[in-house]
């Protein structure tokens, strides 16, 4: 998840080749394992919806360790700040350190944004069909909050697998986005632990799924239309998504993928 940004938006810089001081302004609890952190950026920089930034964490003897995290926030958020959620690995080396250590005040070294060919813009326009698994929903949300700002008419659907409830990122904020907006739709697969008078998919991602969910986009667009489709999860899980959404008939140009390998 790492390659040059190779799309522009108004006021966008290339990726520094730098690193910078970001300093934490606030962290925020989503899940028993993730939590977003809001950076401020000593050297603000524009990003498209589905960038990412690398932090570089180094101890007192010198030795450094380095991760990639995707932007949780808009391109419209305030003005110097991205928003980076982080899954803790618990054997992990940099991501125990953020939920463990890292707190308000704290000064972190960034670089980026960096990424390019899974980013969204409003030119590229849609309908959207969005496909997340497990932490994968971070680049995701920043799309989705980018269309709600920039196209908040543009139909867009997203299926989120997850193993429980627990496991739902920013459930609260894709809950609101399902229920008031009638663009968007949002549909959960519970693919290990389902609660009492569970309605939704309890499987994991597969074409008879995705088949359903480019029906209901369809009637959110009003026309029959291939949406833009971006999937972004564990590599197994976006392989068999991406193979999915081919299987159904969907153009192999019309798919982005992101993959995150094991990250700590």
């Amino acid at each position: 998840m790492s390659a040059d940004a190779n799309r522009v938006g108004a006021g966008f810089k290339p990726a520094p080749t730098h690193w910078q001081p970001a300093t934490v302004e606030r962290v925020v609890t989503e899940t028993y394992r993730a939590r977003t952190f809001t950076l401020r950026l000593d050297e603000p920089r524009s990003f498209l919806a589905g960038q990412h930034y690398d932090v570089r964490l180094t101890a007192p003897d010198g030795y450094q360790a380095q991760r990639s995290y995707s932007i949780a926030s808009a391109p419209s958020s305030p003005a110097g700040t991205v928003d980076l959620t982080v899954e803790l690995i618990p054997d992990g080396e940099v991501s125990p350190y953020f939920h463990e250590v890292v707190q308000p005040g704290d000064v972190l070294e960034v670089r980026g944004p960096i990424g390019g060919p899974f980013t969204w813009t409003a030119e590229m326009g849609g309908p959207l069909l969005l496909v997340a698994g497990g932490s994968g929903i971070v680049p995701i949300r920043s799309i989705l909050a980018d269309r709600e700002s920039v196209a908040p008419e543009l139909p867009a659907l997203l299926i989120y697998s997850a193993r429980s409830p627990q496991d739902i990122i920013y459930r609260p904020c894709l809950d609101n986005l399902d229920q008031h907006n009638p663009n968007v739709s949002v549909r959960y697969s519970l693919t290990r632990q389902q609660p009492p008078g569970w309605v939704g998919y309890s499987r994991r991602i597969d074409p008879a799924m995705l088949q359903e969910c480019l029906d209901e986009l369809a009637t959110l667009n009003g026309v029959v239309a291939t949406p833009l489709c971006y999937v972004c999860g564990p590599t197994g899980f976006v392989e068999t998504a991406a193979d999915a959404l081919l299987a159904v008939g969907v153009p192999e140009p019309a798919i982005k993928t992101e993959r995150f390998g094991p990250t700590s």
